[in-house]
């Protein structure tokens, strides 16, 4: 009973540690320019064919580190790296960027991480609208895997 109990006790202390480290990484530079980010971001997409996803999010946010992990995974990994730039917008404690988020038409009454799919001339393609992304801790891997292959650019339809 006591090995269960110490057990049981690593495993909390763990996971306790776990979270607490995943959100002392930095997702967004706070100080960033997020008008800029956006800007050179249109510029590489086109020089590279690839579309642009906006990330609005904080540093605070553990659902936008999971998001943030679950991207970072191999598999995801490779499809975002070839197919978009990725453009981290804080919104600090919803008081942040939210210019951005009214052009691209996200609404943060929903939550974070909240996603928008810019093509490479910076066209709006996509904006989640119902706070999609928002419980990334219980998102399905497959289902982000078919929303990036859903809006990654097609060959021939870029004008």
């Amino acid at each position: 009973m006591a090995q269960k109990l110490s057990m049981a006790l690593a495993v909390v202390i763990t996971a306790i540690f776990s979270v607490e480290g995943a959100s002392a990484v930095t997702l967004n530079d706070e100080n960033a320019d997020a008008h800029q980010l956006i800007s050179a971001a249109i510029g590489q997409a086109s020089r590279l064919h690839k579309n642009i996803i906006l990330d609005f999010g904080a540093n605070w946010c553990f659902d936008c580190h999971v998001l943030e992990s679950e991207i970072e995974t191999p598999g995801l990994a490779v499809l975002v790296d070839r197919n978009f730039v990725v453009v981290q917008i804080d919104v600090g404690k919803f008081d942040k960027n939210l210019d951005l988020a009214r052009k691209y038409h996200v609404p943060l009454k929903y939550g974070i991480p909240a996603l928008a799919v810019l093509d490479a001339h910076g066209r709006l393609l996509y904006a989640q609208d119902h706070g999609q992304f928002e419980d990334a801790r219980h998102m399905n891997p497959s289902a982000l895997k078919v929303f990036l292959d859903k809006w990654k650019p097609r060959p021939g339809l870029a004008k």
